[in-house]
């Protein structure tokens, strides 16, 4: 038989992962594979780690291991974690809150076993439960990335995906230190399929993402896959120049043509605080590259396991 590994990065689950794991183990009981647990706990600050222990030592005839960050690395870290320990043939990504519906495990090792797929990917239809501004701002990401950028990332796309063991040893054979794991399933290629399912809220406890969390993983989403706000940073700059050149033509004549009286003070003001601005902007960006490209050469690991259950 086959052996599927089921990756579950943990961060303060202490309420939901019971209930998780009870679910989970109801469902993979009508698959035709052997299976692998591999939870991450990602330097979880409530019992997670202790209540995943519990549930290791109430199953001890199930293939059970638990991977124990030294802090919190963040979810990025706890999904390569997870890949890297993983030895199955086929490989599944879970959040412990089933907002990722195990009754679709069953498809989605169909549509490989039998329909020859390397990777069955998950997406939500809706956003039912979310804060309007989130949702928003979430569809905006999604078709600006998919513009600027040479990857294709599905509007509501979980991590919540299965992939065959060739797929996991390309996503890991990346040695990339700020990963952005939506970009790098797309980035890498292979045959993929999306099934779709509505929107499930949490079953406990309370979601990790704020939305300033939201926005700093965007934008590490769209640094690490494009390099477009670097040529919009260059299209502003002939722009403005463009405009201050046809400026100094136009003031060259209105003095030949009137005199020279005294400039506006608060249009000289304006057009400073614009062109200071755009420099600062710039100059922003070229810093989250460069910031980006000294962690990098730093080769820092991406976690560090405190210990092994």
């Amino acid at each position: 038989m086959k052996l599927l590994s089921i990756i579950v990065p943990c961060y303060n689950e202490e309420p939901a992962i019971r209930l998780f794991y009870d679910v989970l183990k109801k469902e993979v009981m009508t698959l035709n594979c052997k299976i692998e647990y591999i939870f991450v706990n990602d330097g979880s600050k409530d019992n997670t780690l202790e209540e995943l222990k519990r549930i290791k030592n109430e199953n001890s005839e199930t293939s059970f291991k638990i991977i124990n960050f030294s802090r919190n690395f963040g979810k990025e870290a706890g999904i390569l974690a997870g890949l890297r320990e993983s030895t199955g043939d086929y490989v599944v990504l879970m959040d412990a809150d089933l907002q990722d519906p195990p009754y679709l495990l069953k498809s989605m090792l169909n549509e490989i076993v039998e329909n020859g797929y390397d990777s069955v990917a998950t997406y939500r239809v809706d956003r039912k439960g979310e804060p309007p501004i989130r949702s928003f701002f979430a569809r905006q990401f999604y078709k600006l990335i998919n513009k600027i950028s040479d990857v294709d990332i599905v509007d509501g796309a979980r991590d919540y995906r299965m992939m065959t063991r060739v797929m996991v040893d390309s996503i890991i054979s990346l040695s990339e230190y700020h990963r952005f794991s939506k970009g790098i399933f797309a980035w890498v290629g292979f045959k993929t399929k999306f099934l779709e399912f509505e929107n499930v809220e949490r079953i406990a406890g309370e979601t990790k993402w704020s939305f300033l969390k939201l926005v700093k993983y965007a934008i590490e989403g769209i640094i690490a896959f494009t390099t477009a706000p670097l040529r919009i940073a260059i299209y502003f700059g002939f722009i403005v120049s463009f405009l201050a050149f046809i400026y100094m033509i136009f003031v060259i004549i209105k003095a030949m043509l009137y005199g020279d009286p005294v400039a506006g003070y608060p249009s000289m003001l304006t057009i400073i605080l614009f062109l200071g601005g755009i420099q600062l902007l710039s100059i922003g960006v070229l810093g989250e590259y460069l910031a980006k490209t000294y962690m990098e050469v730093k080769n820092r690991p991406n976690y560090i396991v405190k210990d092994r259950f």
